[in-house]
């Protein structure tokens, strides 16, 4: 394990101790949560933000809850740049319902430590701003939902990037969730064609305790995301603990 991977386990440990005993004394119009964990591999939309499909992720977030709005940061190891870095993503949004129907609407940023640079586009900085819409809707056990992404300025190429997605949920008995999504990643950064990929991913997730959660799931991509990307377009399976506070 890498000296920043060792640090950031350090610094996630030490603001849960610090802040759990805070937060659970909120007062009840507002909430914060902290999370934390590791997973084989870390990987975003169907490809490997590892730079190498060997390398695990450690990572860990705080999330604030007002009413219906949110907001919250996360981070995470990364290797985009062949170097070991640090992925950090800041996000706001507000969760109204429309009858049965959940929205989430918002913005994320993903910002990242070191310059990275991504196969086939041309960019010496790699953070980006993106919106986001999405809706679900809860039919018993299960949960079917729709999302949208959109930036215009894609990884500092100042170029428009769009990312669909269409996922479901169901909640067995015995408390595990067997989940799964298929997305589609578009934009015009890309040099050469094709100018888009899918990806999809299956899985499912068991609820150890209250607080610690494991996450079992296999994530594949399709050929153009292999021009695109490479060795870093994934196909296989991630394995993520995550301990909430």
């Amino acid at each position: 394990m890498s000296i920043l991977k060792l640090s950031l386990c350090a610094a996630v440990a030490t603001a849960a101790m610090g802040f759990a005993s805070a937060a659970s004394a909120q007062d009840a119009g507002y909430t914060v949560a902290f999370n934390a964990g590791a997973a084989t591999d870390y990987v975003f939309r169907g490809v490997d933000q590892t730079g190498d499909q060997d390398q695990g992720e450690v990572f860990g977030g705080v999330d604030l809850t007002v009413s219906q709005f949110y907001a919250g940061a996360w981070l995470s190891t990364t290797g985009l740049s062949g170097a070991n870095g640090a992925e950090y993503d800041l996000y706001a949004g507000w969760k109204p319902s429309i009858g049965p129907v959940a929205l989430d609407l918002g913005a994320i940023y993903y910002g990242y430590t070191k310059d990275s640079l991504t196969p086939n586009v041309v960019s010496p900085d790699f953070n980006t701003l993106e919106w986001k819409a999405a809706a679900s809707l809860p039919i018993g056990p299960a949960t079917v939902g729709a999302a949208a992404y959109y930036s215009n300025d894609f990884a500092g190429t100042d170029e428009d990037s769009w990312y669909y997605e269409l996922n479901a949920s169901y909640t067995l008995a015995n408390k595990a969730t067997v989940s799964g999504a298929v997305g589609q990643f578009q934009t015009d950064a890309f040099v050469g064609s094709p100018d888009s990929y899918l990806t999809w991913n299956a899985g499912v997730t068991y609820p150890i305790t209250d607080k610690v959660g494991v996450d079992l799931r296999y994530i594949g991509t399709d050929g153009d995301a292999r021009t695109l990307y490479g060795r870093n377009a994934y196909s296989g399976a991630v394995a993520t603990l995550k301990v909430s506070f």
